[in-house]
């Protein structure tokens, strides 16, 4: 787990022991904390990139606001997110994005918007848990966790996009609220249980990949009917909407029921 640190005269938690997961008390006679080893170091990249996708705000102030009580010791890479300017602006974006993101249309705007925003966000905190690695896992945690970012971001903007084809507002309001939960207990998990963090990160990443294609393949059927003539869709939703099947269109056979 991340090396923890409780200010004050009293005795200090801190991490140690192998994959940070051993815990010592420290009486005032240690040295501070011990610097992050790579396990800690790539669980804490994972989860913020991951987390970043989802909701770049909360992540930012999860992690400044650990950072700023004390509860954690953040890389060096990313001690700016404890900075007081930082979570005020962070809280602020959190709370105009908690709103944003619950109505239908507006979401998928701010997902267009934010395509340039969480995913150098999310390189860019992974490159800082990372940076104390070296310059090699840092131009790596960079590149990998744009990629990381980038399909989180894919998923939940794609996803989002077919959920406001449909008329209601709940089923949005609840993907939402799942994904801020998602994003908050996500980072909780790779802080407190790392090991716990990547089995669940293993199981996303294959998730992502039966998923995509198939969000892919409704946000094209969902373009491709606005763009049809108004019959040829009648037909297509008679038809099972095939295009999402990815089934071929209805003949001549299927014409002739709406003559």
């Amino acid at each position: 787990m991340i090396n923890r640190v409780v200010a004050g005269s009293g005795p200090r938690l801190t991490g140690g022991g192998s994959g940070g997961r051993r815990l010592r008390f420290c009486d005032g006679s240690c040295d501070g904390p011990k610097r992050m080893d790579l396990l800690e170091s790539l669980t804490l990249a994972l989860g913020a990139s991951w987390a970043s996708g989802l909701n770049l705000y909360a992540t930012a102030l999860i992690l400044g606001g650990l950072h700023a009580l004390g509860l954690v010791t953040l890389p060096a890479g990313l001690e700016m997110l404890g900075d007081p300017t930082v979570l005020a602006v962070a809280a602020a974006m959190y709370a105009i994005e908690f709103f944003a993101d619950k109505i239908p249309g507006v979401d998928t705007v701010w997902d267009v918007i934010h395509t340039f925003i969480r995913i150098p966000a999310g390189a860019l905190m992974a490159a800082g848990a990372m940076g104390d690695q070296g310059e090699l896992a840092f131009v790596g945690a960079l590149l990998a966790g744009g990629a990381i970012t980038g399909g989180t971001h894919a998923a939940k903007a794609g996803s989002r996009a077919l959920i406001n084809t449909s008329p209601e507002p709940f089923t949005n309001w609840a993907a939402s609220i799942a994904e801020d939960i998602a994003a908050i207990g996500g980072i909780l998990l790779a802080i407190v249980a790392p090991t716990a963090f990547l089995v669940g990160f293993a199981i996303f990443v294959l998730l992502l990949v039966w998923l995509l294609p198939k969000v892919w393949r409704g946000i094209r059927w969902f373009v491709s009917r606005l763009t049809k003539p108004p019959a040829e869709t009648r037909r297509e939703t008679a038809k099972g909407l095939p295009a999402l099947r990815g089934a071929p269109a209805a003949g001549e056979d299927g014409d002739a029921a709406f003559r």
